[in-house]
């Protein structure tokens, strides 16, 4: 019975989805508001006081120094090993993958884009940002310091900021600044926090992080989505630019489904040397067309041929209809034949009907003379 009940609920789950709208109405991009850009300037000015009490080796670094001999995994081991599955939340491949998952299927069901391109552009910002701070300030983390009280920077590391608590805050964060309904984006937006802020301490926990290292990540993944309705209008341009992509790639299978007629003569390709390509007969009619982007001359018309003077009347030298000069020149197909009216004329001396010497003269009659006369 209770596995008729589950049935039956996820048939109307199911069914609820289909009735979904392509584009959900309450589905609402964020502005930049003026709450926005306040605690956009306040968490920027955070991020530059960490940055500023870092490189002057003040208080927050030797807070740092003291937590790192305090040595919280070895007062806590027995947390140890849940905290190792943890810290797999803020890694960069496995969460981008769960939360590509998630958003491709509702871009699916929405047929939009929007999620998808929102994720790449949060990714990418996150990459260019923590990434060139890292590389910049070149700090060494706990385990690999070697000047006690030292900021340790400018060695060559690259953990400050904290990219597993930047990539948690922004991961995680993107389904909350995503999320279609307000009551969905303030739940996600708890968890979101929930799963940073546990990220962060984690690595302090075992000892890859300084407190300032989890400190400025958390403030460069709230700069990111913070900072996010300013490329709305470059992800609704990337939007229409990969539909139009598609419809005409579309267009372009479906022509390419119904091709041309199969029927196709040999026709020399003036224009490429005398050439012979294959073209079809709808081609051949219209002169100057063009096969395959290349420009075809036009064919000359042939002009009817002038009337000749009259042959001797000697068998030697007379032209009869049949023989081969006074054959019509062979076209290739699509040239217009040459009609009978501009044929060579018939000579007033000559007969129409041309003699055939080699056969006998009938019984009783004379022989006709062969050209007349």
């Amino acid at each position: 019975m209770r596995t008729d009940q589950i049935l039956t609920r996820l048939e109307r789950v199911f069914a609820r989805l289909d009735r979904e709208p392509e584009r959900p109405a309450h589905l609402q991009t964020p502005q930049m508001s003026r709450h926005r850009v306040v605690l956009l300037g306040s968490t920027l000015a955070f991020y530059l006081s960490i940055v500023v009490a870092v490189l002057t080796t003040s208080w927050l670094v030797r807070l740092d120094w003291q937590i790192m001999f305090f040595r919280p995994y070895e007062q806590w081991p027995q947390l140890h090993a849940f905290l190792d599955y943890l810290v797999v939340l803020g890694q960069r491949g496995p969460t981008a993958v769960m939360v590509a998952a998630w958003l491709g299927w509702r871009s699916w069901r929405q047929h939009t884009l929007r999620p998808l391109i929102t994720l790449g552009v949060a990714l990418l910002l996150l990459n260019i940002t923590v990434g060139s701070v890292k590389l910049g300030l070149g700090r060494l983390g706990p385990h690999y310091a070697t000047e006690i009280g030292s900021a340790e920077l400018f060695a060559g590391g690259d953990i400050f900021p904290s990219g597993h608590t930047a990539n948690a805050v922004v991961t995680w964060g993107i389904l909350a600044y995503l999320a279609s309904t307000v009551v969905t984006r303030r739940v996600l937006s708890v968890v979101s926090a929930v799963v940073s802020l546990s990220v962060g301490a984690t690595t302090v926990y075992l000892g890859t992080h300084w407190v300032s290292d989890v400190l400025l990540g958390w403030s460069a993944g709230l700069l990111i989505l913070l900072a996010l309705p300013w490329f709305e209008p470059l992800i609704a341009r990337t939007e229409a630019y990969v539909f139009d992509v598609r419809e005409v790639l579309r267009r372009r299978a479906e022509t390419g489904r119904m091709p041309a007629p199969v029927v196709s003569v040999l026709t020399p390709l003036l224009s490429a040397g005398g050439k012979w390509q294959l073209r079809s007969p709808a081609e051949t009619t219209a002169p100057g067309t063009a096969i395959a982007g290349t420009a075809i001359a036009e064919e000359p018309v042939p002009q009817p041929v002038p009337a000749t003077t009259a042959p001797t009347a000697t068998a030697t030298t007379a032209v009869t209809a049949h023989s081969p000069a006074a054959r019509p020149a062979v076209h290739p197909a699509g040239r217009p034949h040459v009609i009978r009216s501009e044929r060579t004329p018939v000579t007033p001396n000559g007969s129409r009907r041309p003699a055939h010497t080699e056969r006998a003269p009938a019984r009783g009659a004379a022989a006709r003379p062969v050209a007349g006369g």
